[in-house]
């Protein structure tokens, strides 16, 4: 059971092989991004606010996979996801395949907390951030000059090879308040040159992301295909009863996920009700930033075992 105490806090920045990327750089910006959710617990805010903000971070930062610096699809257009996990009510927040917002995680918020619904997708969603007060963008500025000239020279490649492992990834963030609420916010712009109106795992409850106060909550990053069938989200959180911690749980469903499925190209982030921490990939890297027991926030592109 979740009782009040300290605050805890985790990012990622995506699961891949984070090639050409300037490590300090990608680490800065992650551990930015915990500060910012940081700062929040600190104060006694909500895990809910924390995740969110802290994601926002990301969301505005090009090294990441997620608003400003999403991939482009294969019809030449950002199409966005994202989801938020409420665990003091197993409520949920999810949008798909938006086009015209900064910040899809807090439109996914605003989903959970200000419609009857879970779930909006495509030009619905964007028109529910308009009704929402939401201000709109045009499509082309979530998207950065690298991203447009790497999309321009696959075009121009007859057999152009697939980046999906090649670096930025779905950014994601996972928090414990003072109350002993979990929550977690996940979102990506997607895999690169993915067809229009494709979805991966990160808005599908349980799959790309879940919370509940009473086990813990986690977040999910990599190749959504592999994530969705298995529900690794909701896999991980449900073996944190009994002693298991969240690092055990991590690694156990990595390891159920990597012998069924050769390479899945996966990572994830959790937190117990307990309080402890975990993080576990099976890509290269994995650049994350977590906050310790006595407050420090500490950074690493690969995890290795009890580093948290």
């Amino acid at each position: 059971m979740t009782v009040s105490g300290s605050p805890r806090l985790i990012v990622h920045g995506g699961a891949g092989d984070w090639v050409g990327f300037d490590e300090a750089s990608v680490l800065a910006a992650v551990r930015k991004a915990a500060a910012v959710g940081w700062e929040i617990l600190k104060g006694g805010g909500s895990a809910l606010d924390a995740v969110e903000k802290a994601t926002n971070i990301m969301e505005d930062d090009p090294q990441f996979d997620s608003g400003y610096g999403s991939f482009i699809n294969a019809a030449g257009e950002v199409e966005m996801d994202a989801l938020i996990a409420d665990g003091s009510t197993l409520k949920y927040g999810a949008v798909a395949a938006v086009r015209r917002v900064q910040y899809p995680i807090s439109l996914a918020r605003l989903v959970m907390t200000r419609t009857n619904n879970l779930f909006f997708a495509g030009d619905g969603a964007d028109q529910l951030a308009a009704q929402l007060g939401v201000p709109l963008v045009a499509n082309v500025q979530m998207i950065t000059p690298k991203e447009l000239e790497a999309f321009v020279a696959r075009q121009k490649e007859a057999q152009a090879k697939s980046r999906a492992a090649l670096g930025t990834g779905t950014c994601g963030a996972v928090a414990l308040d003072a109350a002993g609420h979990l929550a977690s916010a996940t979102s990506t712009g997607g895999t690169p040159d993915k067809p229009k109106g494709r979805i991966g795992d990160t808005p599908i409850f349980g799959a790309g992301g879940y919370a509940e106060d009473a086990l813990g909550a986690a977040s999910a990053t990599g190749v959504g295909e592999n994530i969705m069938r298995y529900f690794l989200c909701k896999r991980v959180v449900d073996q944190i009863t009994g002693g298991t911690n969240a690092q055990s749980a991590a690694q156990t469903g990595l390891d159920f996920l990597s012998d069924r499925i050769p390479n899945p190209q996966a990572g994830i982030i959790v937190i117990g009700a307990d309080g402890s921490v975990g993080a576990q990939h099976t890509t290269t890297h994995m650049p994350i930033a977590w906050v310790t027991a006595d407050g420090d926030i500490q950074t690493t592109m690969k995890y290795e075992k009890a580093l948290l």
